[in-house]
């Protein structure tokens, strides 16, 4: 760190900076506040949408109590091949939105399998959406908490380290050119004193002179 410098040229630095830390410093604590709540909001989506898979999967257990057959292959009759992720712009942090995922689906004879298929073929493409959908909800809550936290640590280094010691800078440069002004005022003092006691006896020769003649 630099040493600092006792001057008013550099008083006049440190109060330009503690002006620009705290003109900056409520516009970062509203972000960091917008970006808690959008946090918020993303961990209880990402909570929504496990709770939707996991609906899924019951409503598929629920429904289909055949897939307990072995004997019916179904493995790979459904494939996620594709998803369609856009951005948006969230307090200035971009965020995935997932558009549209695209399946693709075995072809099955109808004859050699059974007419539940269909209606498992559904389910089992809202599975794949809904596990996509938490993938991108994930995504968003790591993003983010990556903003909070660096916007919290910018938020700290303002309000607890860059103020206050800009604050104390200010105090030490005052209080020494407090310091030095009284000397210097004490320095005046004390030189017209001296001249005056040095003129003094002089004045006094001077009118004392003519007396002795």
């Amino acid at each position: 760190m630099a040493r600092l410098k006792l001057s008013k040229a550099s008083l006049q630095q440190e109060l330009v900076k503690l002006k620009l830390y705290e003109k900056l410093l409520p516009s970062l604590e509203l972000k960091r506040r917008q970006l808690t709540i959008e946090l918020d909001k993303a961990r209880k989506e990402h909570a929504a949408t496990q709770a939707e898979v996991e609906r899924v999967e019951a409503r598929v257990g629920a429904e289909l109590p055949m897939l307990a057959n072995t004997e019916i292959e179904l493995k790979g009759l459904v494939k996620m091949t594709a998803f369609d992720l856009e951005q948006e712009n969230v307090v200035g942090v971009r965020l995935p939105v997932l558009k549209e995922v695209e399946c693709q689906v075995e072809e099955y004879s109808p004859l050699a399998k059974p007419p539940w298929v269909d209606a498992l073929v559904e389910r089992l493409r809202d599975a794949a959406e809904a596990r996509t959908r938490i993938q991108v909800a994930e995504e968003r809550v790591r993003i983010l908490s990556r903003a909070e936290r660096r916007i919290t640590q910018r938020v700290n280094l303002f309000e607890k380290i860059l103020i206050p010691r800009t604050r104390k800078n200010i105090e030490r440069i005052q209080i020494w050119l407090g310091d030095i002004g009284r000397a210097a005022v004490v320095q005046g003092k004390l030189a017209k004193a001296r001249q005056v006691h040095d003129l003094g006896p002089a004045e006094d020769e001077e009118t004392a002179w003519p007396l002795s003649l």
